[in-house]
This record gives structure tokens, sequence and C-alpha cells, in this order.
């Protein structure tokens, strides 16, 4: 099993509170807990974690950097905002992929631009909770050098 995080940005913790009609009606525990499932039937090891501060997120990613093979990272608002989150990501030398549940593209103007994705391997949107699983999907296979 290879060791990967997914890692959630602010807000998140929140979510089938926040904007349902957005960000759909399952809890973070609950996407959590597919995830883990999904990661076991494709060899990984999935261990999950949430910050709403810009320095959790980036003292999370520099330890991923010492045990996982690569992170899913949903950098939430920070997305369009941090270049301290953005050299976080290009400082670990791990495969990365930005996730977002909704599809930011059909979103307000401001949420078009992602300073984190030119430092991601790939990132997906749009798909809600399966933005995630398939970031796994593809994550792994990117593990595997495929």
């Amino acid at each position: 099993m290879k060791p990967v995080l997914v890692l959630h940005g602010p807000n998140l913790n929140l979510l089938g509170l926040r904007e349902p009609e957005v960000y759909g009606r399952l809890t973070l525990e609950e996407i959590d807990r597919r995830l883990v499932e999904a990661g076991r039937e494709l060899g990984l090891d999935v261990s999950t974690a949430q910050f709403n501060s810009e320095g959790g997120l980036i003292d999370a990613l520099h330890q991923a950097r010492l045990w996982a093979k690569g992170v899913v990272f949903n950098p939430g608002g920070y997305t369009h905002t941090s270049v301290a989150l953005r050299d976080a990501v290009s400082s670990i030398s791990l495969p990365v992929i930005e996730v977002h549940l909704s599809n930011v593209q059909a979103r307000e103007e401001f949420r078009r631009i992602s300073l984190i994705a030119p430092v991601c391997v790939g990132s997906i949107s749009g798909f809600g909770w399966r933005s995630y699983w398939l970031a796994l999907h593809a994550l792994g296979q990117v593990i595997e050098g495929k």
C-alpha cells in the first residue's frame, strides 16, 4: 500500500451544511470514509487532514514529503490567493493533484485563477466528491509511472 495524503483546505469542515447546492450534501467525514475505502481498492493507504489555516496546510504538505508518495489537495479559497501554498507544493517534490468540488471555471471570475495548478501534475473539478475519487485514481497512476 502506497501512502498518500488527501488534504482539505478552509471551510471544507462545513461540507454538508455550507451551500449544499454548490458543494453537495456529503459531510467531510463521509467523503473521507469513501476515499479511504477507494484507496484500499487502488493499493493506496489514504490519510486525510483538514485545516482552515494556511499555516496548517503548509505544515501538512511539508510533513507529507517525509512519508507520502503523493497528495490530493483541495486548497479551497486559498487556491486563488496563496503564493505561500504554491511555494509549499512546489517545494515538496511530490506529485500533487489539485481538486475542487464545484466547477470553478463556471463560477465567479476570481475563482477561475489558480495559483496552485501550475505546480501540480493536474487539476480535477466539478464532479462533487467524485473529484477526489478521480484524483485518487489519477494519483495512483502517476505514482506507478503510468
